[in-house]
């Protein structure tokens, strides 16, 4: 029987190279998008067959023909947001036209039944829900373009399954931390502290640090979207533990990890940033059998050591 084929977007990206890394042991023939605006070659593994192009480009199309994957698994994205808040029109151009650009070329795909698997953010589309955790249910009110922008695919992809027959699922992640994260983005709060602390460099937290997320390990993140592939049922999905942590205790965890002694420094809260959101995944649980496996100690020790392995 021949191997399944997938195209992953955004695949040299933190969460993208692991996915590649899944698929290709799980017997997957996969073809990778990516501009390396963010994503890192390093991440990916020998002589893999990246396309080096961004996702808006009419060329995008072409590659879906080419490859006629089994799965599309569509991760590429502008992801800051706090540049969605500076450049609104750059964040929809990226991640809602970028994305439309994706959803013709597989429509255009005769005589193949293609699914997409839309991974987006939970934590921006619910904003600051009244009860916690959020469920799918939990009404959207994303407080940010970025939010906004990553929605929008949402309402896109039932309307792409009525009229166009496309098949689709939609996971919605928490905060997701683990090997490969960009210490320099904004969003990597684990990845930011761990390479601070073994490069022993002060630390800054935002407002008092008892804000909570919802912290996934990676290769869990990656568990559940295979899973969803290979089911039918479009979610929703909530990827999270349905547990909030502060970051002061992301601090302390990863403080023991890296013999890191210093206390941080707090600064005034960032405007915009959202206090406390995890996700109820029961849904993922009960639909895809999926739950998280790695304790957030587990995770951070692995994070924290793979980093240390990199400043070595």
């Amino acid at each position: 029987m021949a191997s399944k084929t997938a195209l992953v977007t955004g695949a040299a990206g933190f969460i993208g190279s692991h996915l590649v890394d899944r698929l290709i042991a799980e017997g997957y023939s996969v073809v990778g998008i990516d501009d390396l605006s963010s994503g890192r070659l390093a991440n990916l593994p020998d002589g893999f067959d990246l396309r080096n192009i961004d996702i808006r480009k009419p060329g995008v199309r072409d590659i879906v023909a080419e490859v006629r994957p089994d799965f599309v698994f569509h991760l590429a994205a502008q992801i800051s947001v706090s540049v969605s808040a500076r450049e609104p029109v750059k964040d929809a151009d990226v991640n809602v036209m970028g994305a439309l650009n994706l959803l013709e070329g597989i429509r255009a795909v005769e005589d193949e039944k293609i699914k997409i698997i839309y991974v987006t953010s939970g934590g921006t589309a619910y904003g600051e829900p009244a009860v916690l955790p959020a469920l799918e249910s939990t009404p959207v009110r994303p407080l940010s373009p970025y939010g906004a922008s990553k929605l929008a695919i949402e309402t896109y992809l039932p309307v792409y399954e009525k009229i166009f027959g496309l098949e689709y699922s939609i996971i919605r992640l928490a905060n997701i931390y683990g090997p490969r994260q960009d210490p320099h983005g904004e969003a990597g709060v684990v990845a930011i502290f761990a390479k601070a602390m073994l490069g022993r460099k002060p630390l800054k937290i935002f407002g008092n640090g008892n804000d909570e997320r919802d912290y996934v390990f990676v290769g869990d993140v990656v568990d559940c979207v295979l899973k969803a592939a290979e089911n039918s049922l479009p979610g929703p999905f909530n990827v999270g533990t349905g547990v909030g942590t502060s970051t002061n205790r992301i601090f302390e965890v990863l403080a023991a990890n890296c013999g890191h002694t210093e206390k941080a420094v707090h600064a005034p809260p960032r405007a915009g940033d959202i206090n406390r959101i995890f996700l109820d995944a029961t849904k993922a649980a009960r639909e895809l059998g999926w739950t998280p496996r790695i304790s957030l100690e587990d995770g951070l020790k692995t994070t924290a050591e793979w980093f240390r392995q990199q400043s070595d």
